[in-house]
């Protein structure tokens, strides 16, 4: 798989958007679809679930190892290895990375040779782990996608073909199913309660060796990676190599904490940074897909900044606590609400804003319609407004500039979430169709536009104003294939 910004998926297959924090005080309950048996019919909050759940070790003194061989045996058998297979687009920036091969690393960049063409056939091979006895698996959804047939093979080595039941890739988690019963299944822990230093385990496949058992401990919560606007991780220096991606990660009483997802590598092996999906963010996007089939997540519709020290002293901050909005879409739920580039957010709901990260992970992990109160910073003065946060799967396509001043023959639509996070931008519109001028010019559908006479798109709304003013040219920044490229449109 290829890196992304030295950030890559850690398994072996050849617009802010936001929810709750790592730091949120409230405790998430267990799903429904983890409590449907006759013993047990109501949801269980996370507090009672770490109190009564099986302990494999007893409560450590302070200071005190665990006893990973106790974890080991009694949660080893709920964690599963994936086998996948299908067809990858040789082009798919998502797909297993065709730069490993020796021949097209050589030609690559060579005029005329242009490598794998169309679907590609490849094997893969992750991790996973069971968390109900009838047969329900957590995994990562980068594990299988593009996946035609998924396998999941058990500690015990038997093997059953799996159905996904969806996967959300914002968020990089999938729900399998396979047909059996009676199966071991593994202990939750609460996320919230880890600290920085504590120990942790993480059991997986990687390079396909299964059921290895790698620990460390935590380097650091909350971490917001670029791409991934929805979660904050969990930072290890747990050792985490291609195929433990789905695997679990334990905390020092044997529960499961986290999901390993990412390494940070410029090798593309271990290099002592990974990081995991926290196991309640994991368990409500699970309740998703298996009501509906999918997640849809809220979006707020702006472009977020960290702040630094001068940026919070100019904005009448005593420090550089918060979210700097850069920029607003047209039409959003941030545009409806009132919210200005320069505003800064400095808590939702109450809860204090440190990064970009924790607003993006709030408002993603929300639902469409939710009603969150911003307390914002604006002319260094502290006001609250109101948001009823918008769909991220609400982007419809729209054609600009037919009968409005100069016709340039767009017909574009806002990026979906899961299309950033896939393309690795932060910004830009989707081109679906295209006539007249652009396509003379060379624009093609699937480009992206980036910019319109050197200034960022944020917005349909942007490109509009630019053509009302009746322009002879114009020059196109779009992104197509891994690229940016500027293209001139003459339009008088």
């Amino acid at each position: 798989m290829k890196p992304k910004l030295l950030i890559i998926a850690a398994a072996a297959a050849s617009l802010v958007t936001a929810t709750f924090t790592a730091t949120s005080a409230q405790a998430w309950t267990l799903p429904s679809w983890l409590h449907k048996s006759e013993s047990s019919s109501a949801a269980t909050p996370v507090s009672t679930l770490v109190a009564t759940a099986a302990k494999p070790v007893e409560a450590l003194p302070a200071g005190s190892a665990p006893n990973y061989r106790a974890i080991v045996q009694s949660q080893g058998p709920a964690v599963v290895g994936v086998t996948v297979s299908g067809l990858h687009n040789a082009d798919n920036s998502d797909g297993p990375s065709f730069d490993q091969d020796p021949f097209y690393r050589f030609f690559h960049g060579v005029p005329g040779f242009q490598g794998p063409q169309g679907a590609q056939p490849f094997r893969g091979q992750g991790s996973g782990f069971i968390v109900s006895a009838d047969g329900t698996v957590l995994t990562n959804a980068h594990v299988v996608r593009d996946a035609k047939q998924v396998t999941v093979k058990l500690s015990d080595r038997r093997e059953f073909t799996a159905k996904v039941l969806g996967s959300d890739p914002a968020t990089d988690i999938a729900v399998l199913k396979i047909d059996a019963k009676g199966l071991p299944t593994v202990s939750l822990g609460d996320p919230k309660a880890i600290q920085v230093g504590d120990y942790v385990l993480a059991i997986g496949a990687p390079f396909g060796f299964e059921q290895t058992a790698t620990q460390g401990i935590v380097s650091a919560k909350g971490r917001s990676l670029p791409g991934d606007s929805y979660v904050p991780f969990i930072q290890t220096d747990a050792a985490v190599n291609p195929g433990n991606s789905g695997g679990p990660l334990f905390d020092a009483a044997g529960r499961v904490v986290g999901i390993n997802a990412q390494i940070y590598s410029r090798t593309g092996g271990f290099q002592g940074v990974a990081f995991a999906i926290p196991i309640d963010v994991a368990m409500r996007v699970g309740d998703q897909i298996v009501a509906h089939g999918h997640v849809d997540h809220a979006r707020l519709g702006v472009t977020l900044q960290d702040l630094s020290a001068p940026l919070a002293e100019s904005f009448g901050l005593k420090s550089p606590d918060g979210a700097l909005v850069s920029s607003v879409v047209a039409d959003s739920a941030a545009a409806k609400a009132g919210l200005k580039p320069g505003d800064v957010i400095t808590a939702i709901d109450t809860q204090g804003v440190h990064t970009a990260g924790d607003v993006s992970s709030r408002v993603g992990m929300a639902k469409p319609g939710d009603r969150l109160t911003l307390t914002v910073q604006r002319d260094k003065t502290a006001r609250e407004i109101a948001v009823a946060l918008g769909s991220a799967s609400t982007n419809k396509a729209t054609t600009v500039a037919q009968g409005e001043g100069a016709s340039l023959g767009l017909n574009v639509r806002p990026l979906t979430s899961d299309e950033l996070r896939q393309s690795g931008l932060d910004h830009g519109l989707l081109i679906e169709g295209v006539s007249g001028p652009s396509q003379l010019a060379g624009v093609a559908p699937g480009d992206v536009l980036m910019a319109l006479n050197g200034k960022p798109v944020q917005g349909i709304e942007q490109v509009r104003e630019a053509l009302n003013k009746h322009p002879k040219h114009v020059a196109l920044l779009v992104a197509r294939g891994g690229q940016q490229i500027f293209i001139p449109v003459q339009l008088g």
